[in-house]
């Protein structure tokens, strides 16, 4: 070009911001021969896109002249880099805001699984008069599924409801989620009945939904339908329809979905795909075909994968398979701290202290400790945590009182404390039974029992997976109690009702 003016200039620097050549945008912008605010304002933004936000603030703070795109990018950036409290001062020290302001905060907030602020966030928005996007309420909606406050929800989505905003497109797909989320698969299935438009999307959210509930039969039921209304299934599909399989133990189910995926729609498996499958395989205790399926992929297992062989060993007591796993998880991800915890336990079964010991240095030498139980119950909008043995709750008393009469009816309906799970630093029977009787979800279960009204369900969530014995218990207590009991954990869904559970014990 014999003559470059300035938004020849800008595009050029913009289309390798975009292409992500940030730097080579850098050296333009360097030796262009005059700057405006786009100028600056395409750097700072392709920088922060880019994860390099500390060169993006040199360059906004030279700005002459900052924008408020310049200011939301910042912020974003920060976010995205998990500096909150530097996107926080700057969201203070902004003069004017706008929405895509408010959504930097609310998704960066959700990113950062600070769901407690985002949700904070956004209800400061609505009180300074700014009216959510599609974006915002996407961002919140997410917030409160991580937070699995089905209370933020049901009010969100009537601020939905209120407004007439639009369910046809991602909007709906994260209501879908949100109630799944939350524990409440019923309210999942109204939003997804009541959208008259059901895209991929939509059909997608309420059969992973409905699998992660246990709900096999229905979601399967529901991938039919999907087919039959014409839409095509995609690999998230797929990942859907074999979680649905995994969480149900329908192993043949499981295979046959597997192939179809391959065979009629011509989907080549993902790592996440083949981490379904094997899983299928090791809760059904088919070791040997989860190992053969691991070392014949055609792509690099993950430490998931492996970790999945490692717990199914556990679960058969099969403890060379178990070391097999383990060796693999520790080449691949030697900070999965799980592989070390799960690996010392069978060992600790079949009493090989030495080796117990050798794990625990291995451990003690990385770091490592292990997460506290931690569990969760809202009541009346107001979140209530525990943690194993936790005192610090105002009703201390009355949970623990009510702890005692669970653990007498649980004994008079002939109960065994199952104890393979419990800490290794405990020695004695006893102190392995009263370990057991203060997890955290048993003191959840307990102040539900007190304060959650009669016919409703007691909805928990804790950041770990649900032991064994408190799995047997939470059967139990459903049918002693006559109530619903609802754990989410960090793999799935449990609803114990009528002394069963959904999971059918493939957890």
């Amino acid at each position: 070009m014999e003559e470059k003016d300035l938004v020849c200039w800008n595009s050029l620097i913009d289309g390798y911001a975009r292409c992500g050549e940030i730097e080579v945008a850098r050296q333009l912008f360097d030796v262009m021969p005059e700057r405006d605010c786009v100028s600056w304002t395409v750097l700072v933004d392709g920088f922060s896109k880019s994860g390099k936000v500390e060169a993006a603030r040199e360059i906004f703070n030279q700005m002459p002249e900052k924008t408020r795109v310049t200011w939301n990018a910042m912020i974003d950036g920060y976010m995205k880099a998990g500096d909150v409290l530097s996107a926080e001062r700057l969201f203070d020290e902004m003069e004017s805001r706008d929405v895509v302001t408010w959504n930097s905060m609310i998704t960066g907030y959700d990113y950062n699984e600070r769901f407690e602020e985002a949700i904070c966030t956004f209800r400061t928005m609505l009180g300074e008069g700014f009216i959510p996007n599609h974006a915002t309420l996407v961002g919140a909606l997410s917030a409160t599924s991580g937070l699995a406050s089905l209370c933020n929800g049901r009010w969100m989505h009537s601020y939905i409801v209120k407004n007439e905003y639009d369910l046809d497109g991602v909007l709906g797909t994260s209501l879908i989620e949100m109630y799944s989320k939350c524990g409440s698969i019923d309210g999942a299935l109204d939003v997804f009945r009541s959208i008259s438009r059901k895209k991929l999307g939509h059909w997608t959210a309420i059969i992973v939904g409905q699998g992660m509930h246990g709900m096999a039969n229905h979601a399967l039921q529901l991938f039919v339908e999907m087919r039959k209304a014409g839409i095509t299934p995609t690999a998230i599909t797929f990942i859907g329809v074999l979680n649905a399989c995994n969480h149900a133990g329908l192993v043949d189910h499981g295979r046959r979905y597997f192939d179809m995926m391959v065979r009629e729609f011509g989907i080549e498996p993902m790592i996440e795909h083949y981490g379904c499958f094997v899983d299928i395989l090791c809760r059904a205790g088919r070791l040997k075909e989860a190992k053969y399926v691991i070392n014949t992929m055609p792509v690099k297992p993950n430490q998931f994968i492996w970790m999945s062989l490692l717990s199914g060993s556990r679960n058969q007591g099969n403890l060379k398979m178990g070391e097999y796993a383990a060796k693999h998880i520790i080449e691949t991800a030697p900070e999965t701290i799980g592989c070390y915890i799960v690996l010392s336990n069978m060992y600790a079964a079949s009493g090989m202290w030495n080796k117990v010991a050798e794990v625990r240095e291995m451990m003690r030498k990385m770091g490592f400790k292990k997460d506290p139980g931690c569990s969760s119950i809202e009541h009346k909008g107001v979140l209530h945590q525990f943690t194993v043995g936790d005192k610090s709750h105002p009703q201390t008393d009355k949970i623990f009182l009510k702890l005692t009469e669970m653990g007498e009816k649980l004994k008079s309906a002939g109960h065994v404390p199952d104890t393979s799970q419990v800490l290794l630093c405990i020695d004695t029977e006893a102190e392995k039974e009263a370990e057991l009787q203060n997890h955290s979800e048993r003191l959840a279960i307990a102040f539900g029992l007190i304060n959650v009204e009669a016919g409703s369900p007691i909805r928990i969530m804790k950041n770990l997976r649900v032991c064994n014995d408190c799995h047997s218990v939470g059967k139990l207590l459903s049918s002693i109690y006559d109530r619903e009991i609802i754990v989410r954990d960090n793999s799935r869904f449990h609803h114990f009702k009528n002394g069963s559970c959904s999971c059918n014990d493939f957890w």
